[in-house]
């Protein structure tokens, strides 16, 4: 007998994952932005008649090998379609289609895992990137449709709906798939870019609702960190401590960081963005804390506070945060409808530069050739605000007649930031003024009756930060 005829039959394959799985299917409500973002869709529409209009969420990112980033749709998708935290499906593409009363609007999406024979029968196991047993639950088409009140499809069949010659925009460099099945059209694209950022520059009442949620949890987070800033300095890398602190509140209460937290200690906090957070905090100097979480619906906070380590200021500390804090209320003072948005910076600006003439520095020489708004700049270096949403620096792709030269409107949410920073190698300046930075920032949403600090809860006044940081310890 020869060895094959030894040899049993082989048994049959059996997937140990097939079968035996209950129906988790749910009945989900509209989330409460989606009633929004259908009037802003409508805006979209009715701007670009007889016209498709693509806008992708946007897909994972590699942060090292088999580890992605966290996802965070582009914030114009999120603003069309009222998607809000972890429910959020990389890959995702909404596609307004020209129809007889406007567009259809369809939202192309990966469905849930299947969990039966097919050709994708397999992923929720077998792909660590989009797998139910790999990266969690997500919604499916039809649950999908019923949360944000938009038709729903699978993403597979965007490309057979992409067919056909329409005039279309593209919200491009967000999705490779996208970019690769639709012709660029340079001048179409840069439009749409334009106008999904001015879109945005009025809130409606639910945007500042969760601006009002993000800059609570905010300034929650700064009282965290004014009563931690006493531990910090027992490490060598206390700006961690203190950045920890915070992204803790982020995380507890939001969905994560608006942006990286910026926890500056000493000369530190005479660069801008320091966000190395590598650096000791120490009794006597300053921590500048400059951060903002960011809501479950993504619109984000953004506060800073400048915080004596000692719980008070020194007298060339309190020089310098004074002159600062009084810069501030000149800017807060100029916010009101009508006013150009520049006036709030022009304001501050003109306290900055007479408290720095009154100190003797004028760091090129008053010349007529040395403009004023360049006279400053060596310890400003840059603007008193920026527009705040979806985005810590939001609608940044708006024109400049509409922003920057445009008028304040209610409705419009801003910071209010001025700051001074004498860097610890600047010859200009006393040697005691080296290496001390201070800002000081706050949130505002614009009323026809003026500005509504949303960060009020947080003292400012120095005497007001001093007694604050005493109270928690």
């Amino acid at each position: 007998m020869g060895n094959d005829e030894c040899q049993a039959p082989a048994a049959p394959v059996t997937d140990p994952f097939l079968g035996g799985w209950a129906n988790t299917d749910l009945q989900v409500p509209l989330m409460p932005g989606a009633i929004y973002a259908a009037a802003r869709r409508s805006a979209v529409s009715k701007r670009f008649p007889d016209e498709r209009i693509i806008v992708p969420s946007g897909g994972l990112k590699v942060r090292s090998n088999d580890f992605d980033y966290a996802f965070r749709p582009h914030s114009a998708f999120i603003h069309l379609t009222g998607e809000e935290g972890t429910q959020a499906v990389p890959d995702s593409v909404l596609v307004f289609e020209p129809s007889q009363s406007g567009h259809s609007v369809t939202l192309f999406t990966r469905p849930r895992s299947a969990r039966a024979p097919g050709p994708k029968g397999t992923e929720f196991y077998s792909d660590r990137r989009h797998g139910e047993f790999w990266t969690g639950r997500r919604r499916t088409i039809a649950e999908t449709a019923d949360a944000l009140g938009v038709e729903t499809a699978a993403n597979d069949d965007l490309e057979r709906a992409l067919g056909g010659a329409l005039p279309t925009r593209v919200l491009r460099g967000i999705d490779q798939r996208v970019d690769a099945l639709v012709p660029p059209a340079p001048q179409a694209d840069a439009e749409l870019v334009t106008f999904l950022s001015e879109l945005r520059l009025i809130k409606d009442e639910w945007e500042i609702d969760q601006l009002r949620i993000a800059v609570d949890c905010t300034a929650a987070g700064f009282h965290d960190v004014a009563g931690e800033m006493h531990r910090a300095t027992s490490f060598g890398r206390g700006e961690r401590w203190i950045e920890g602190t915070f992204n803790r509140r982020a995380r507890l209460g939001g969905n994560g960081l608006g942006f990286e937290t910026i926890a500056a200690a000493g000369a530190h906090a005479c660069v801008l963005h320091w966000m190395r957070n590598d650096g000791p905090v120490k009794n006597g100097d300053l921590l500048l804390l400059d951060a903002g979480v960011e809501a479950d619906s993504f619109y984000t906070g953004d506060i800073t506070r400048t915080l004596p380590v000692s719980g008070h200021f020194t007298d060339t500390q309190r020089r310098v945060y004074d002159l600062v804090f009084a810069a501030q209320a000149a800017g807060i003072a100029a916010l009101r409808p009508g006013a150009r948005y520049r006036e709030f910076h022009d304001a501050a600006m003109r306290v900055i530069a007479e408290g720095l003439d009154a100190w003797g520095l004028q760091p090129y020489g008053r010349t007529a050739a040395t403009s004023e708004s360049d006279l400053y700049r060596r310890y400003t270096v840059c603007g008193s605000g920026h527009m705040l949403g979806l985005d810590c620096h939001d609608c940044a792709s708006a024109r400049s007649e509409t922003y920057m030269d445009g008028l304040l409107e209610a409705g419009h949410v801003l910071t209010v930031e001025p700051g001074l920073y004498f860097q610890p190698d600047d010859l200009t300046v006393p040697e005691e003024l080296r290496g001390i930075a201070v800002r000081i920032e706050d949130d505002f949403v614009i009323t026809a009756d003026g500005p509504v600090c949303l960060s009020s809860e947080l003292p400012r006044s120095a005497d007001g930060v001093e007694a604050w940081i005493a109270s928690l310890r």
